[in-house]
Formats: structure tokens, sequence, C-alpha cells
């Protein structure tokens, strides 16, 4: 979980206490103990006591939104608020509600699959190489050009193995992502999140993979640089641990 500091970057100065109860108790043992309730849970939870309070300023907003990345889906969110506005109030469900639209809709997913280039074919000839499915839409042909091109979609949660693209002179790969949320990670580094619009530059040799955003269909255009005696060598698959951590 990560480290609370918003009390005392706000209050550190002139309720140093508060603050520091804010940050290490309540954000810090209380939400930490997920052996006895889990943080999506606690998000739930938190959800509809700030409702059935009539409380839909930014803390709201900030538990919306952590309630988001702690696994709640969107219809889960709208099912939990009808439920509790029987409980809580009309009223207080639409505030919840506008703002729950706002956290939620900011990347919302098309229903449309494969961008302006469609969704292609299942990609069963590399799905030893993927966790879920995966469809390819080839863009140029191998056998007649120089460079090759297919738009890749993953499903929700899909991602390829982590691997190099080998190569002694040039080489290495690009990413232009068309659709959807999906992510991006070096070996050893931070993973980079991406959107419609971003570009990645892979060099060669370089371990590395990508894939789709847990809740979110994804697609990338991938160009394959020309280079010297060039190999892909696939390696072992990114964990569930590896990736639900992101």
């Amino acid at each position: 979980m990560v480290k609370q500091t918003a009390g005392r970057d706000a209050l550190g100065e002139f309720a140093p206490k508060f603050a520091q109860l804010n940050d290490d108790v309540l954000f810090g043992e209380v939400w930490s103990r997920e052996d006895k309730l889990s943080l999506r849970d606690r998000s739930l939870v938190t959800i509809c006591v700030f409702m059935g309070k009539g409380m839909v300023d930014s803390s709201l907003k900030y538990h919306l939104i952590s309630a988001k990345n702690n696994g709640i889906t969107k219809e889960e969110m709208a099912e939990i608020i009808t439920h509790a506005a029987f409980y809580a109030g009309w009223p207080n469900a639409w505030a919840v509600f506008n703002m729950a639209k706002e956290v939620y809709g900011e990347d919302e997913c098309s229903e449309k699959h494969g961008g302006m280039f469609g969704i292609g074919e299942p990609n069963t000839a590399f799905l030893q190489y993927f966790i879920g499915n995966s469809y390819l839409k080839p863009l140029t042909n191998p056998a007649e050009d120089n460079l090759f091109l297919a738009n890749v979609t993953f499903e929700p949660g899909c991602r390829n193995n982590w691997h190099i693209h080998k190569s002694e002179k040039g080489g290495g790969q690009i990413l232009v992502c068309v659709e959807g949320k999906g992510w991006y990670q070096e070996y050893g580094k931070e993973a980079r999140s991406l959107k419609e619009g971003d570009v990645v530059v892979i060099p060669p040799n370089v371990k590395h993979w990508h894939g789709a955003a847990r809740d979110c269909w994804f697609s990338h255009i991938a160009i394959e640089i020309p280079g010297s005696n060039t190999s892909n060598e696939w390696c072992e698959p990114v964990s569930d641990e590896e990736y639900n951590n992101l």
C-alpha cells in the first residue's frame, strides 16, 4: 500500500498531531490490515459511509479513485451506489453518481476493439507467449515488404511474456498505441501506463513486456525495425503478482 502523506502535506505545520494520526494511523495502521479486510472491501465500506453522511467533497473523489485502483469496477460501483441509495437517500446517490461518472469516465473504454484498423484474427500462433487472448491484424506483407507492421489487440488483463528483440545491429521495435489503455515495462524499471496516441521506442536487446490494463481493451501497432541477425527471445510470463501490483 502506498504511504499516505496528505495529512502532513496539508496540515503538517498547523496541526502536526492530526496529520500524523491521519497518515500513520488511519491510512497506515487501519487501512494496512489487509489480513482482516481487503483494500477493495475497505473502499466499498468507506464509499457507503461517505454517501450516508452526504459527504461529496474532494475527499469522496479521492476515495472513489482509490476504490477504482483497489479493483472495484464501474459496474460494481454503480450497483453499490444504487443499493446504498435506499438507505442513504436518493439525493445523496445522485451526488455520488455524478462524481463516480467523472472518476470512472476519465478512461472509459470503447466498445469497438482494435481502433481504426479493427481487431483482426485470434493470435493463435503466439498463444503460448501470452496470458489471456490477443488478436493480430497484419498491416503489411512481410514476404514482400521490408517493414512489418501489425495491429495487436489485447483483451483486458492480457499481456505478453517478458521478451527480447535481439539484434547485432539496428533492430528493436516501435509501438504506436491506437485504442484503450495498456502497460509497457522494461526489466528493472517502473512500468509505464499507455493510452491512445502514446509511442514507445523499444531498444534492441532489452527485456520487456507490454499488454492491456486490467479493466480495458488495448491495441497498438507493432513496428519491427530492420536489423542484422534479428530474432525474438521469449522469456517467463509476467506473474499475476507483478501485474496486479501495477
